[in-house]
């Protein structure tokens, strides 16, 4: 037999394994167990190794087609009912007497004679059978393989390239969303919560009271103060310093005080007074002036304590700290109520418990701002040549593949993601590699969506160069 003989055969031999294989799959087999139905069929009574021989196979991979064909509820083919059956260790079983081959299904139709004959390919098909394809084609073909297909193959790449001209996408994206840390800016114990998590807030609503009875015991010591200051003022009103009865006293010791220095001095001229009188009398004229001073500086000190100022006309200033004093705990009185400052919705809100002990300007929970979505795209530094402001752009979400939303580029950004990070990157090492920066670009959105937009969801953004930026 000539190599050329031998390959026709085998081919042949595949070509008609391929067809038995299709055509017993409209039977619910697959070919190795339809091989083993024949087998079964033209050599009854023969042991599992007999027929894992015929079949080219292993004794346990026999054991589990006959498994399949069991429990796909072929008759007579239990591997402990048919002679001569072998576990998968190579013992021999008992052999069951009344064994019988299985019984197999109706005949093919007689357009396929492999059911019916011997699988031994006769002479004469050898020389009927189909060459092979390529042992007979043309060498043109060849050379029309060879152009076409890198022909087909660069059509296929300018096309592609032609759909992302004027273009470029990122699925780096998500949703973001204006967001207020709400805080009470004062301390206290929260005593009512009148919100919880994911609800819906307009501006001003009240969230949560804290409790306002230190802050009420403040107004009323407040208002004790303001009542002591008051009446301070009247008593120094009142007092003989601001009256200026002690200053004309005074005055008037003064005036004695020399009338008397005057007299004791004419005697001591004529030699009737001694010098110890004139020095008594000139001292209590001295006196009596440091008493008039002493009580001239008491009585601006009076008006001084009585004076209001430039910063706070017509009121004492110990009246005004005290109703200073007051206006600051009505202040912390009315902050006890916390209110929303816009409309939005209501997120980690898992500190918002009543009882729970507030610090003042401490996060209690956190407000979505209602109207301000918008998309933070991450495009490389690559897709930044041909991208401006103003540029149209569509938006489609991970969390509803059927939305696709209108927008237009806002802005973009003024330095890359891992240059605002919190520990930038160092490079200046002998192991530097050089890594694709992406820079964010914000997306505003057209429109209003008719799905519920969330923060933090991905998305895909495409940004189209080609149109005019506004």
């Amino acid at each position: 037999m000539s190599i050329e003989t031998g390959y026709r055969l085998a081919d042949n031999s595949r070509q008609l394994r391929r067809l038995f294989d299709e055509r017993v799959r409209g039977l619910g087999i697959t070919g190795p167990q339809a091989r083993l139905l024949l087998s079964l069929e033209r050599n009854p009574g023969e042991n599992q190794a007999f027929y894992a021989e015929r079949l080219e196979i292993e004794p346990i991979t026999l054991t589990r087609i006959v498994d399949r064909l069991e429990e796909a509820g072929w008759k007579g083919c239990s591997r402990k009912c048919w002679p001569g059956s072998m576990p998968a260790n190579g013992r021999s079983l008992p052999i069951c007497s009344t064994g019988s081959p299985p019984t197999l299904p109706p005949r093919v139709s007689p357009r396929w004679p492999m059911a019916e004959a011997d699988p031994t390919i006769a002479r004469d098909s050898v020389s009927e059978a189909p060459t092979d394809p390529t042992a007979t084609r043309k060498p043109w073909a060849r050379w029309a393989l060879m152009l076409v297909v890198p022909l087909a193959l660069a059509a296929g790449a300018l096309l592609y390239w032609q759909s992302l001209a004027g273009k470029v996408s990122t699925d780096n994206a998500y949703i973001k969303q204006d967001m207020v840390a709400v805080s009470a800016e004062v301390g206290g114990r929260i005593v009512e919560a009148m919100v919880t998590d994911g609800a819906v807030v307009q501006s001003g609503q009240l969230l949560f009271r804290i409790d306002p009875e230190p802050f009420r015991l403040q107004i009323a010591e407040a208002n004790a103060a303001i009542a002591g200051a008051q009446a301070n003022v009247i008593a120094l009103s009142n007092a003989p310093e601001l009256t200026g009865t002690d200053i004309e006293a005074a005055r008037s010791d003064v005036a004695f005080a020399e009338a008397r220095f005057e007299r004791v001095a004419a005697l001591r001229q004529k030699g009737f007074s001694t010098k110890a009188d004139y020095e008594a009398a000139e001292q209590a004229v001295v006196q009596a002036r440091e008493a008039v001073r002493q009580a001239e500086d008491r009585q601006r000190e009076a008006r001084a304590r009585l004076a209001t100022g430039a910063a706070v006309p017509g009121v004492n200033p110990q009246v005004a700290a005290a109703e200073a004093r007051r206006a600051n705990a009505q202040l912390a009185l009315r902050r006890t109520e916390v209110r929303s400052p816009a409309a939005g919705r209501i997120a980690q809100a898992d500190r918002l418990q009543v009882g729970q002990q507030v610090v003042p300007n401490l996060p209690v929970l956190t407000l979505v701002r209602e109207g301000s979505t918008y998309v933070e795209a991450n495009f490389k530094e690559t897709d930044l040549a041909d991208m401006a402001v103003g540029q149209r752009a569509e938006v489609r979400f991970d969390a509803y593949p059927e939305l696709v939303l209108k927008g237009r580029v806002a802005a973009i950004g003024a330095g890359t993601g891992a240059e605002f990070s919190v520990l930038p990157a160092q490079n200046a090492t002998g192991n530097w590699v050089k890594v694709t920066q992406r820079v964010p670009v914000r997306i505003a959105l057209e429109g209003t969506s008719p799905r519920r937009l969330i923060a933090g969801l991905s998305s895909e953004v495409t940004v189209f160069t080609d149109t005019a930026s506004r």
